[in-house]
């Protein structure tokens, strides 16, 4: 702890690659990579970002996301913070497209590994929101077939050590599937297996890596419920997790609202499945 504590107290500012075309250069939509300050040693573990915004908006340049990569980068970490396919209003359907755009950005810190000096072996995922409803889904689905993409890197594992959730929706009620017709392209009676598939808790199994869920009371957007039921399917599938309810904090905060600093605890979490035994 005292490690963590000096580390968050005192470390000098990392270094920030903007705008690179994880994607290919035919995609608009591209990655923040945050550095370690120090880039030499050995190789850093890497986590991949996803923001949030209804999978509809949001940046990956967004408050939230900037103190995650610097949380992250200054505790020796390679912070991935993605933009990904989101839907457009009248637009094609973005699912399960922004989903292969976060799994291709995991692929993309193990087909560059050398050059970004990334663990390709310990690699995790965090996200907030409809980030933290497509970090869940990448770490349950893990190199499932039927997710995964096709290119780029193609025969590159997308699958990660650890998941943080940040109050992200999890549960199927009627009222987000309603929302979700232009997401998925159909609705649930015209295909429900597409909306089944949509949802991280029909994934889970006791193969998946360890889940932190991190959710606030005051939360008007997605009830806690949501990660409570997330945190007791996870429990049944025999998947090790923990749950954290923070007592009065809103529904978009990052890792230091002003309810608790949250930075020791997920830096703890990444560090024992990240970095134990290196």
């Amino acid at each position: 702890m005292l490690v963590v504590a000096f580390i968050l107290g005192f470390a000098a500012d990392p270094v920030i690659r903007k705008d690179v075309p994880y994607l290919g250069a035919d995609r608009a939509e591209k990655a923040d990579l945050y550095l370690p300050p120090n880039q030499g040693g050995p190789p850093r573990p890497g986590v991949v970002i996803i923001h949030g915004g209804g999978w509809t908006g949001g940046d990956k340049g967004a408050k939230r996301e900037i103190n995650i990569g610097t949380t992250l980068a200054n505790a020796g970490y390679v912070g991935m913070s993605i933009n990904y396919r989101l839907q457009k209003k009248d637009g094609p359907p973005a699912w399960p497209g922004n989903l292969h755009d976060c799994k291709v950005a995991v692929r993309y810190l193990r087909a560059q590994a050398k050059e970004l000096n990334v663990d390709p072996n310990n690699i995790g995922v965090i996200g907030g929101s409809a980030g933290g409803h497509l970090a869940a889904m990448v770490g349950l689905t893990g190199d499932d077939k039927a997710l995964d993409p096709a290119s780029p890197f193609p025969g590159v594992s997308t699958k990660v050590n650890c998941v943080v959730d940040m109050y992200g929706p999890m549960a199927d009620d009627k009222k987000r599937l309603e929302r979700l017709v232009p997401i998925v392209g159909a609705t649930f009676a015209d295909k429900p297996e597409a909306f089944r598939a949509f949802c991280p808790i029909n994934h889970i199994d006791a193969k998946d890596p360890p889940v932190l869920i991190l959710h606030g009371t005051a939360d008007t957007t997605v009830e806690v419920a949501d990660s409570e039921r997330f945190a007791a399917a996870l429990k049944q599938g025999g998947v090790a997790h923990q749950l954290v309810i923070i007592p009065g904090a809103p529904h978009t905060f990052d890792l230091q609202p002003k309810q608790r600093d949250l930075r020791p605890l997920v830096l703890e979490f990444f560090d024992k499945h990240l970095k134990a035994g290196r």
